[in-house]
């Protein structure tokens, strides 16, 4: 099978795993896959080669109708998640193919990760970003306030980029470099070194270096 740049995963947790030296190895839990192929895009067709995969299954009464058509190109009920995959050579893949993480990485194997990181809400300046604050000695009267954020005469506005209090978290996030510690193909779970973007059963793109 032709080695497409990803799969779609969802994060179970963190644990660690030990190495035959005994040192204790942080990983988290993916379970990647398998994901089947709903549309293979071309440059002739489409623009761009390009494959569309779909991920963790939905019942068919849960999908409308013109989902419904879709799917059944693929002989498939239906998926919680679609996203797409850049490829080299999209003639390399039909619709209804099964890609699974065994086939993709092997341990070693370094990736990337890309997931939505965890959203915080509304947060203020020493939140967001790292401020020191103001005293706490009594008296003070400045603590986790921003303090002057504008200038004089000249500009006489705020300047873009200012770092403010604001929405925090909620975001795409790429994490490069994770190294493939473990591939358990029976169970379609990938242990990956160290944290990933998002929380607990977040949607993960896990694209092959």
């Amino acid at each position: 099978m032709p080695k497409t740049m990803g799969i779609l995963g969802k994060k179970i947790g963190m644990t660690r795993v030990y190495s035959e030296l005994g040192q204790a190895i942080p990983v988290t839990v993916v379970e990647a896959g398998p994901c089947k192929i709903l549309q293979v895009k071309t440059v002739a067709t489409d623009g761009y080669n390009a494959i569309q995969v779909g991920f963790a299954n939905k019942k068919a009464q849960r999908v409308n109708k013109p989902d419904a058509g879709h799917f059944k190109k693929s002989d498939s009920e239906g998926f919680y998640h679609i996203r797409e995959f850049r490829v080299a050579d999209a003639a390399q893949y039909t619709v209804g193919q099964e890609i699974s993480v065994s086939e993709l990485f092997k341990v070693g194997d370094v990736v990337h990760v890309q997931g939505t990181s965890k959203g915080k809400g509304f947060q203020g300046v020493m939140k967001r970003h790292g401020f020191g604050g103001g005293r706490d000695t009594h008296g003070s009267m400045f603590h986790r306030a921003p303090g002057s954020i504008g200038t004089s005469a000249w500009p006489s506005r705020v300047v873009k980029g200012k770092k403010m209090p604001g929405q925090m978290g909620n975001q795409t996030v790429l994490k490069k470099n994770a190294i493939v510690i473990d591939i358990r193909a029976d169970e379609n779970i990938v242990l990956l070194k160290g944290p990933v973007p998002g929380a607990q059963n977040g949607l993960l793109k896990i694209f092959a270096k």
